[in-house]
């Protein structure tokens, strides 16, 4: 028997006793206007809605696509929702059972049932980044020939994870974290609705605002975690789901933070401080408090980039590149393992040494320009290179720093109205130390005189 992504008997079951199910089974939408964000994939005329008949087909068939995004954006859900409303076979694998033999099992039956009742087959194909190459291989002929509509799901970087022939023959959409919006209307649904709970229980501000915390932007966790709460709630005869049931439903303290008001901006800058105080436990502990209120990981990792280059700068070069990487990371892994690499990010620069001169030599730079210190750059600085400059003087005299044995050139560089002033004044922590003596060293060969 070909495997299918819902089989009749758990259908049948569901509709017989819906109650029996999960909630966030039962909460599954059943058309693409019944899904929950990522409407950038849905607008008329777009690949999904291609699948479901929605629109023409013509010469044109539908294209194989590859559902790329975190857990509970909603990937087996369109599948579903693709399942319930095509008029094609639908016929599902995931990657962490099947093998080959299965995958030829379906194309053979796809082939069989195009050629011998005009029947299309749509493959869903769960968890795609866990079939090795040789796997994947085998499903190239049946796209490209279209035996097959391929739909494959992936919380894997598929650049990484799928090979290249399959990206080029497939639609790659990318699913985006659920908003904060998009999970409140899906929570105030599941309360109402008849197939959710029915009205039994009230969902007050404050525990709705800590479940979208819990929830972090995935559907799935949002309803788990409310169905389990109602429960507790109607067990103690309860008509409400209070914070303090949900904190004991789920094993989690409600976070005293605001993503949108003062909290958001004081544990930030708490943390910010902390890593500028070189206090590493206080810097993790208001990393944590960020991460348990469902911040954004990529809010965070902006500000530690932010931090390296303000409060560490020249004292330890590397700051920065850490910074970075975290960033670069944060973005493509998301929560849960993000907290790792922020917390990584966040040791390293609380430990390292401290300097803000980098901050003080712009702001001071900046300070005169805007004060009016510019004055036109020196003649034999300015640009040579075009026809008649020459005749203007410009860049006559002008010394090249490589022709010299120590590579500096005794020449004034800045405008007349600054020439004397000093903006970097490097502090002796850490590398910066170095620089501190570099700079020394240059000003003097250039004859700089203090301002």
């Amino acid at each position: 028997m070909e495997p299918d992504l819902f089989t009749a008997a758990a259908e049948e079951r569901q509709e017989k006793d819906p109650a029996g199910s999960p909630l966030a089974v039962r909460m599954r939408p059943r058309t693409l206007d019944e899904v929950v964000g990522q409407q950038h994939l849905l607008k008329p005329g777009s690949p999904l809605r291609r699948l479901v008949g929605e629109s023409a087909r013509g010469p044109a068939g539908p294209s194989s696509v590859i559902l790329w995004g975190p857990p509970g954006t909603g990937k087996t859900t369109l599948a579903y929702v693709v399942s319930k409303a095509t008029d094609a076979r639908f016929v599902e694998l995931s990657a962490i059972t099947a093998g080959v033999k299965e995958v030829r099992a379906v194309i053979d039956g796809a082939r069989r049932a195009t050629g011998g009742f005009g029947k299309e087959t749509v493959l869903f194909l769960d968890e795609i980044h866990r079939f090795s190459k040789a796997q994947q291989d085998s499903l190239l002929p049946a796209v490209e020939n279209r035996w097959v509509t391929l739909i494959a799901a992936t919380t894997e970087n598929p650049f990484f994870s799928v090979i290249s022939p399959l990206l080029s023959r497939s639609l790659l959409l990318t699913l985006e974290p659920l908003t904060d919006d998009d999970l409140r209307g899906l929570l105030r649904r599941a309360v109402a609705d008849e197939r959710g709970l029915k009205g039994a229980v009230d969902l007050p501000e404050d525990t709705e605002d800590h479940l979208l915390r819990i929830a972090g932007g995935d559907a799935r966790r949002a309803l788990t975690a409310l169905e389990a709460a109602a429960g507790a709630a109607l067990d103690k005869g309860e008509t409400q789901i209070s914070l303090a049931t949900l904190e004991e439903t789920v094993d989690r303290a409600a976070v005293k933070y605001d993503r949108d008001g003062d909290q958001h901006y004081d544990v930030a800058s708490a943390l910010i401080k902390s890593i500028r105080g070189s206090d590493v436990d206080a810097a993790l502990h208001y990393l944590a408090r960020m991460i348990e209120a469902g911040e954004d990981p990529r809010f965070i990792a902006r500000r530690l980039m932010i931090s390296a280059s303000e409060d560490i700068g020249l004292a330890d070069p590397g700051a920065l590149p850490i910074a970075v990487a975290a960033a670069q990371a944060v973005a493509m892994i998301g929560f849960p393992e993000a907290a790792l690499t922020l917390s990584h990010a966040t040791i390293a620069l609380a430990l390292a040494p401290k300097s803000n001169s980098a901050t003080t030599a712009i702001g001071a730079a900046l300070d005169d320009v805007r004060k009016g210190l510019a004055g036109p750059v020196p003649a034999h600085l300015r640009d040579g290179h075009y026809k008649g400059a020459a005749k203007l003087g410009h860049a006559q005299g002008y010394v090249y720093p490589h022709d010299l044995p120590e590579g500096i050139a005794p020449q004034q560089y800045a405008p007349d109205a600054i020439k004397d002033r000093r903006y970097y004044e490097p502090t002796r922590h850490g590398a910066e130390a170095r620089y501190s003596d570099a700079v020394e060293w240059t000003r003097k060969h250039l004859g700089r005189k203090r301002d």
